[in-house]
């Protein structure tokens, strides 16, 4: 699933690829799509987009073209307002360029390029899970952003230990975006298995140890990095372990590991990686680590049997590569059998009712010779001592009555 770092580099490959362009018409949506439609249709707008969590959001800008450079517009007569719209990639969204021909097969919000060639910003997404907003803003209970509102996602935490919420196990709090906003499955598997923090240890027992650490304001900035880097608690491993992979480059986390996905696949310590345990939280989710998994993992639970999605992805190429080499076998077999029906000769079909006859006949001979062979083997058997009969079964009342005329010549 796309989290922080994700959608932060989908709003800055937005901004890099729309730089310049201008867009016209109407928003389309995809006919499989349940998402709302975008009421928005201009002749000339340009778009830009800014992250925040695990949101982005797309604001469309009208403009009016003069001496062929745009120039926004602030509403003029006859023409919309800017709108924004706020996206949630669910487990597979992402923004993807492209030529109008070579749309790809799961777009399903498009936005047209004018001019030539045309091209379309999509917003594709395979699995269906993400959805989009109209007029939409950042979700209200959504906390601050990991990456870029470290400050302010600090103190939310550490003013909110005394809340419920924080009764839960660490792995599982990770997860909740009122307060770790960004944060998702494999970024809490990275910062607790680098911190050494059983996945299953209480939350608020784990994050009270950054109350003691807040910095003094003795030390200038160039030491509360240093101190930062150094010693990074939670919370600050919060935001560096993101940044960390927005610096790799790249995609970041891909479902399907492809598009430069090397340099992230090695950055990887805990999640997915072979050895590593595995355990399913009160929600579902599936937590890996290593080592103990903490006073409150759940009672009797198993390690689910999930393979490596590394392995799985080896396996599907391999199932792949056989099946297109069946697929290669059948055309090479259709190709001899069509040349074989190429080479029959004109009298093919005659000859080869000829030869049915003949055998037909031949059959026919056969079954009486065969008819008397059988009738001289069965009168050789009779005529042998000892011999098995092959005539039918003798009736078993005739059979009695001859067995009580020898008992009586016997007895005379």
């Amino acid at each position: 699933m796309p989290e922080g770092p994700e959608l932060h580099m989908a709003g800055s490959f937005v901004n890099r690829v729309c730089c310049g362009l201008v867009f016209s018409g109407s928003v389309e949506k995809s006919a499989v799509s349940k998402n709302m439609e975008v009421p928005f249709q201009c002749d000339a707008y340009i778009i830009s987009a800014q992250s925040r969590g695990k949101e982005v959001k797309l604001t469309l800008t009208p403009v009016k073209q003069e001496e062929g450079s745009p120039s926004a517009t602030d509403g003029e007569a006859g023409s919309p307002g800017p709108l924004d719209i706020t996206f949630r990639f669910g487990m597979s969204g992402s923004f993807q360029l492209a030529a109008v021909e070579e749309i790809p097969k799961h777009a399903h919000l498009m936005f047209l390029t004018s001019g030539c060639p045309r091209q379309v910003l999509c917003f594709v997404d395979p699995r269906r899970f993400g959805s989009w907003a109209v007029n939409g803003s950042w979700q209200p209970d959504r906390g601050p952003c990991v990456l870029l509102e470290y400050e302010m996602f600090r103190q939310n935490v550490l003013s909110h230990l005394s809340d419920n919420a924080f009764n839960k196990p660490i792995c599982e709090v990770l997860l909740n975006q009122r307060y770790f906003n960004g944060i998702g499955n494999y970024l809490r598997a990275e910062i607790l298995h680098r911190l050494k923090v059983p996945p299953f240890e209480r939350a608020r027992t784990v994050l009270e140890a950054s109350l003691h650490k807040e910095p003094t304001a003795e030390l200038t900035l160039s030491k509360k990095v240093k101190v930062k880097l150094e010693n990074p608690d939670i919370l600050e491993l919060c935001h560096l372990l993101p940044m960390e992979v927005i610096n790799l480059g790249g995609k970041g986390y891909n479902s399907d590991r492809t598009d430069g996905s090397s340099a992230f696949a090695a950055w990887l310590r805990c999640y997915d990686v072979s050895g590593m345990q595995t355990l399913r939280d009160a929600n579902g989710r599936t937590i890996w680590f290593q080592g103990s998994p903490g006073p409150m993992a759940p009672k009797g639970s198993r390690t689910p049997k999930a393979k490596s999605q590394r392995k799985t992805k080896l396996e599907e190429d391999k199932k792949h590569s056989v099946a297109t080499e069946g697929l290669a076998a059948k055309k090479r077999k259709g190709k001899v059998e069509q040349q074989r029906s190429h080479a029959v000769p004109e009298d093919g079909p005659q000859r080869n009712a000829q030869n049915t006859e003949a055998a037909a006949g031949e059959q026919e001979d056969e079954r009486p010779e065969q008819a008397q062979e059988t009738r001289r083997r069965s009168e050789r058997n009779r005529r042998k001592p000892g011999a098995k009969s092959l005539s039918m079964p003798e009736n078993p009342a005739e059979s009695g009555r001859r067995k009580t005329r020898a008992v009586k010549s016997r007895n005379k």
